[in-house]
């Protein structure tokens, strides 16, 4: 069952350093990404073993953005994002 953190009487980083605790790997998909959050875990995570073939931890950092928007702020790059679309079959 999904725990909900509020801060308030759970707490994020107490349950998130309590998972990573017993944890090998960990993925993680952010909005918004602060160094400052990072370095209350970076003590466990740089625990577990990885390579470059096999990753311990994965960050996954962005926001959506709607396809109106995103055709709008690539408008200026539309001749390189044209360009590359076409070779790695990316739909803009």
């Amino acid at each position: 069952m999904a725990k909900i953190f509020d801060n308030i009487e759970n707490h994020f980083l107490e349950g998130l350093r309590t998972t990573l605790e017993v944890s090998r790997r960990a993925d993680f998909c952010v909005g918004y990404f602060n160094l400052r959050g990072w370095r209350q875990i970076a003590d466990l995570v740089a625990k577990w073993s990885g390579s470059e073939e096999k990753c311990c931890c994965l960050l996954l950092i962005g926001m959506s953005v709607e396809r109106k928007k995103r055709s709008s702020a690539l408008l200026p790059l539309l001749p390189i994002a044209v360009f590359n679309s076409c070779i790695l079959g990316i739909d803009i």
